[in-house]
């Protein structure tokens, strides 16, 4: 190897980190439009931009993409209106340019990258088992010893993602995303406003369900409490308030 060579480190490049987010779709649980999560996007970059790293932002399947309605501090519903680094980012022409026309994943240079944030919402959910480029490169990102990093719904990765010997990346190792009881919480929500009939959940199926059935040692933080976990250099956040110690521990496993 060279010093020419591009992926010897180098202390005075600047760390790149791929954001993925998910392209739009509707809910088939409960017909909704869904989408990413605007502070599982913005936090983190706003970490990274601070701490002096290059940010892209992909999807799987490139272009526009939209955010759960929820997300945005401008919703009418309020939910996140203290957001205001989210706030920020929409407002900005050049910030909003990158979700309005996101790359495809499938043209991610791996090699050109230190890491891969996966950002969550509730379109994962219903998008990321046909996402076969975005299986592939996570697990390629962390099988070149690079940062993969996963934050709630985006956790779904981690029910396709396998390494090179057909093993999931995420079996025996601690993990975390979104919790059931925050499942149950959502799904109370709407039942209480009579969104949707009892009994019928916003999600087709559960993150830590899915993650302890293949074998990881899943753990949480607590009912919408920030929270994430390192496992070498996999790491993975709770839910939508874990961005920015998300961000943290990708950073920590980066230096700067």
């Amino acid at each position: 190897m060279s010093l020419q060579d591009p992926n010897v480190l180098n202390p005075q490049r600047r760390k790149r980190v791929a954001i993925v987010i998910a392209n739009p779709a509707v809910s088939t649980t409960t017909g909704w439009p869904v989408g990413f999560w605007w502070s599982e996007l913005t936090h983190p970059y706003h970490a990274f931009i601070e701490a002096g790293y290059e940010v892209a932002v992909f999807s799987p399947a490139g272009g526009r993409c939209v955010a759960d309605a929820m997300s945005d501090p401008n919703d009418a519903s309020g939910y996140s209106k203290t957001d205001l680094i989210s706030q920020g980012f929409i407002h900005t022409p050049e910030l909003k340019a990158l979700v309005d026309h996101t790359q495809k994943v499938a043209d991610l240079d791996v090699a050109a990258f230190d890491a891969i944030v996966v950002a969550g919402g509730q379109a994962p959910m219903f998008t990321f088992e046909g996402a076969t480029d975005l299986h592939a490169k996570f697990a390629a990102f962390f099988e070149a010893g690079k940062v993969a990093a996963a934050l709630c719904h985006g956790s779904a990765i981690l029910a396709y993602a396998k390494d090179s010997q057909g093993n999931y990346i995420a079996k025996g190792r601690t993990v975390t995303g979104f919790a059931n009881v925050e499942e149950d919480f959502a799904d109370n929500a709407v039942w209480s406003y009579g969104m949707l009939p009892r009994g019928q959940h916003v999600m087709p199926w559960r993150i830590e369900d899915k993650l302890k059935a293949l074998g990881a040692n899943y753990v949480q933080g607590g009912l919408w409490r920030s929270f994430a976990v390192r496992d070498g250099n996999l790491v993975t956040g709770q839910q939508n308030f874990s961005g920015g110690e998300t961000a943290r521990l990708v950073i920590e496993a980066l230096g700067r």
